[in-house]
């Protein structure tokens, strides 16, 4: 990754997050950079090079988005299923 200029990242970057669904945190992890950087290429820097791209890749970011607050009662539940249930204390 690190020989590509910052427009092949910035559409590559757009590429995996719209064929995969994933998140800019998931998509970061994968390349190996900041989620900042994933971040500022899908959403500022993209649209300079492929508007047609970059809208999609926003649909995808604004899904997950709008999703988020499922993902984290769900990792909550996750976490907290794993322990031993409560005692009744009476």
């Amino acid at each position: 990754m690190k020989n590509k200029s910052i427009e092949e990242r910035a559409v590559c970057l757009a590429q995996y997050i719209i064929d995969s669904k994933d998140t800019v945190r998931g998509a970061a992890k994968k390349f190996g950079i900041s989620k900042s950087t994933v971040h500022k290429d899908v959403s500022e820097r993209l649209i300079h090079i492929n508007k047609t791209l970059a809208i999609e890749v926003r649909k995808v970011l604004d899904e997950n988005k709008a999703e988020r607050h499922i993902r984290g009662g769900m990792a909550t539940k996750m976490k907290y299923s794993h322990e031993c249930p409560k005692r009744d204390v009476s």
